[in-house]
């Protein structure tokens, strides 16, 4: 079947038709540690039956594929087939609620400003009306109290009844190195589409692969906007997850007595309502850690 054309992506025909669709947003690496984004995309494409929509033509012309590698791997009959790194997005049309495009975004290493238009063009002719992006990052935060999730959803409420799931709803005040993805999110409101994001704190010290605890977390925000199923979230796995992590840190005196100094940090910032009243957020300075915790938490990969 032909594949239609729009800027770098082809898209397979039938193209579906779309209401109205959100974009749920990751980026890759950037910003998606414990795989949180990755993780809840992909539960969610599971459960919504997503089908693939649209890939880079050629990825070559925007990743270096020296430092994103392409995977092999083994098929019936005894072949072996090789697949190049690339974008991907799938579509769900769930019976309730808005269409969903399902982006994984890796970031580029050429031709970035080709790669964002070409983002920004599937987004227009979609009619794409909310950029939601997710992403985790590594904070002082201990593994024993909820995860923190801050960002902003600008004037998008959520559902009636539903509970404000964010710790802390802020704007960025960080100047500095960032991603050209954020290019990204400057264009979609120019275009007039509404945007949320969505950054979940965990644990530095347990540098999870993939972090079950942080993506139930993750889909529960979601689900304050969306009408997701709690069996979504893989919460169980989760809380596993965290109680062996407990016992790894119950058979060290010095992560103990971080554990301890982050709790109380946590508890400081996180419970004590501020002067107006509302939950305190994130603007608070980390915790200082020795230099013998911070090389004992680079020895924690393995757990």
């Amino acid at each position: 079947m032909d594949a239609m054309r729009v800027g770098a992506f082809e898209i397979s025909e039938p193209v579906p038709e779309l209401h109205d669709p959100h974009a749920l947003v990751m980026i890759r690496p950037w910003v998606d540690v414990g795989s949180v984004g990755t993780l809840t995309l992909a539960r969610l494409e599971r459960h919504f039956a997503a089908k693939d929509l649209a890939k880079l033509a050629r990825p070559g012309n925007f990743f270096d594929f020296t430092r994103y590698r392409p995977m092999v791997r083994n098929v019936e009959g005894g072949g072996r087939e090789t697949t190049l790194p690339n974008t991907h997005i799938r579509y769900a049309q769930p019976e309730t609620g808005p269409h969903l495009l399902f982006m994984h975004l890796l970031e580029p290493h050429a031709m970035a400003e080709d790669y964002v238009d070409s983002i920004v063009e599937l987004l227009k002719h979609f009619g794409v009306s909310v950029y939601c992006r997710l992403g985790a990052m590594y904070d002082s935060v201990p593994h024993t109290r909820p995860i923190v999730v801050t960002g902003n959803t600008g004037a998008i409420q959520p559902r009636p009844g539903a509970v404000p799931p964010l710790a802390h709803q802020r704007g960025s005040g960080y100047e500095g190195p960032t991603t050209i993805m954020n290019v990204v999110t400057d264009a979609v409101t120019a275009m007039g589409a509404a945007t949320m994001n969505f950054m979940a704190h965990l644990p530095h010290y347990a540098q999870l692969e993939e972090d079950y605890a942080g993506t139930a977390r993750m889909l529960q925000v979601l689900s304050a906007f969306y009408e997701f199923p709690t069996n979504v979230a893989p919460s169980r796995r989760g809380e596993r997850q965290y109680q062996e992590l407990s016992g790894a840190v119950e058979r060290d005196s010095n992560i103990k007595s971080m554990r301890a100094r982050l709790e109380a940090h946590y508890d400081a910032t996180y419970e004590q309502p501020d002067a107006g009243g509302q939950p305190r957020g994130s603007d608070q300075p980390s915790v200082e850690l020795s230099s013998e915790i911070e090389r004992f938490l680079k020895g924690l990969d393995q757990i």
